[in-house]
């Protein structure tokens, strides 16, 4: 039984599998484009010409073996598998063609064979069984062929997950609320959000909607007795509201979600052309304690190309102004990859980033998603060896500033294959941050685009409920949404409907 992937504009190209190796066409696929960026699966009836570029794996003895030929040259992998089951197969799968690939490159990738969104979990998981935090990154290093640096990031992380899954209670959730308006859409952003001057007549329905669901989700908590560990306003950019508005939904928050057992409150102010002294007095006024405030770039050029319409200066105004508000819990994001950036820009950024010294930074690599304009105009970007020079530069300089790494996920279609990283101050950790990432907790999603994640204890179950994702279809949808908080109930009493 063999699989094919054929190269080129067309890349792999399979014959149809019988069980068990069909159900791990995805792994294969990920591995291969992790490996051979840019190129797009296939799958022809007749298997490739001799000497053509191609992949193709078998299932014999216990152990995978792939094969993958790439520009006129030939490598094998070979990974044993302890019994025939998904998880053996898929990560068995992926280490062969890891090995056949990385022979053909030349060359080692910072995660090895990984390619999942979370592989925080993976040292998590050994943690929690265990193993000291030396022997779960040598467990990395070994298992996956995680490069030194990136296990070192990810045991790091699984200590912050792990302290905050400690601290977790049963009867505790965390809450989104989501605003998916901006003031102008960055030419990166896949996210459903809107510019707001474009759908100004939506903002205040919308805004009466997400009141509606608040009530009928926080009567759910209190009816169940359930206490919200951490609340998340973000977006989009919320202070794209006005101060009246904010100071409104805010207050209704504090006023009906049952927010005793609540030791994190988080507003993403964004976007520094969204941020006034008055909106901020409001966010200190309804008990926000941390915000965001990302630049994504202090290069005035960067800025520009992304389609932002402020300057670097704007943003370290926006920043001294919330510190004079007394914001003490400040996050700044950045994005190593951007169009018109290289090196010395994202350099440049962090180091007065770091002068300004926020309690967070959360670096990004720029990751080309469907529904971005940067992915339909095709824009010039820094290689994907650049990039990685600007995250192993963050990495240093991070570290050499006091900060460590507390949570930590990949994107499909990142530069580099490389990652996104949370970094904090000692004890200035974002408890959401860690639970959403690792769902260690259920999590309420209000407003357009949210999904909630309702998670049983241990994670072995989550069900997903998905709000509408755009603006105009959340409002169209208000039944079906206030409908949707009964489930709620349901899963938390245990009821086998769902």
């Amino acid at each position: 039984m063999c699989s094919f992937w054929k190269s080129g504009n067309n890349f792999m190209k399979r014959k149809v599998l019988a069980p068990p190796l069909s159900a791990h066409k995805y792994a294969a696929e990920q591995m291969m484009l992790t490996l051979f960026p840019g190129q797009h699966p296939e799958y022809p009836e007749t298997p490739p010409q001799p000497g053509e570029d191609s992949a193709a794996f078998s299932l014999e003895d216990n152990a995978v073996t792939a094969r993958v030929v790439w520009e006129g040259r030939e490598a094998l992998g070979r990974s044993p598998f302890q019994e025939p089951s998904y998880r053996e197969l898929a990560g068995a799968l992926k280490l062969a063609f890891y090995q056949a690939g990385t022979a053909l490159l030349g060359r080692e990738l910072p995660w090895g064979a990984l390619t999942g969104v979370r592989p925080v979990k993976l040292p998590t998981r050994d943690l929690r069984e265990g193993f000291s935090p030396k022997q779960a990154q040598a467990r990395l290093q070994e298992r996956y062929h995680v490069s030194p640096m990136r296990a070192g990031m990810a045991v790091d992380c699984a200590q912050a997950s792990r302290a905050a899954e400690l601290s977790l209670a049963p009867d505790q959730v965390s809450v989104y609320v989501g605003v998916p308006f901006c003031p102008t859409r960055c030419a990166y952003c896949s996210f459903v959000s809107a510019d707001v001057g474009k759908t100004l007549k939506l903002v205040d329905p919308y805004v009466e909607l997400l009141l509606e669901e608040l009530d009928a989700a926080a009567a759910v908590l209190r009816r169940l007795g359930l206490q919200v560990r951490s609340f998340y306003m973000g977006g989009g950019t919320p202070t794209v509201l006005s101060a009246p508005q904010l100071d409104r939904v805010l207050s209704a928050c504090r006023e009906k979600l049952p927010l005793a057992a609540c030791t994190e409150y988080t507003v993403e102010a964004g976007r520094p052309d969204t941020i006034t002294q008055e909106k901020l007095k409001v966010l200190k006024a309804c008990g926000v304690g941390r915000i965001s405030i990302n630049p994504q770039t202090l290069e005035d050029q960067v800025l520009e190309a992304i389609g932002r319409r402020h300057s670097s200066q704007d943003i370290i105004e926006a920043f001294e102004l919330a510190r004079a508000t007394g914001f003490d819990c400040i996050n700044m994001d950045l994005i190593a990859g951007l169009p018109q950036d290289n090196f010395y820009g994202f350099y440049a950024s962090l180091v007065r980033v770091l002068e300004l010294e926020p309690e967070n930074v959360t670096i990004h690599t720029l990751a080309l998603k469907k529904g971005s304009r940067l992915m339909e105009d095709g824009s010039a970007l820094p290689c994907g060896e650049e990039t990685a020079a600007m995250l192993d530069f963050s990495i240093e300089a991070l570290h050499g500033n006091g900060f460590r790494p507390y949570y930590l996920y990949r994107q499909k279609y990142m530069s580099g294959a490389l990652e996104n990283v949370g970094w904090t101050q000692p004890g200035r950790e974002s408890l959401y941050n860690i639970v959403m990432m690792e769902e260690l907790q259920s999590v309420l999603s209000l407003g357009a685009g949210g999904v909630t994640k309702l998670i049983r204890p241990g994670g072995q179950e989550i069900l997903r409920l998905a709000n509408p994702k755009y603006p105009q279809d959340y409002l169209s949808a208000r039944e079906k949404i206030l409908g949707q908080k009964a489930e709620l109930s349901a899963f938390f009493q245990g009821q086998e409907a769902l």
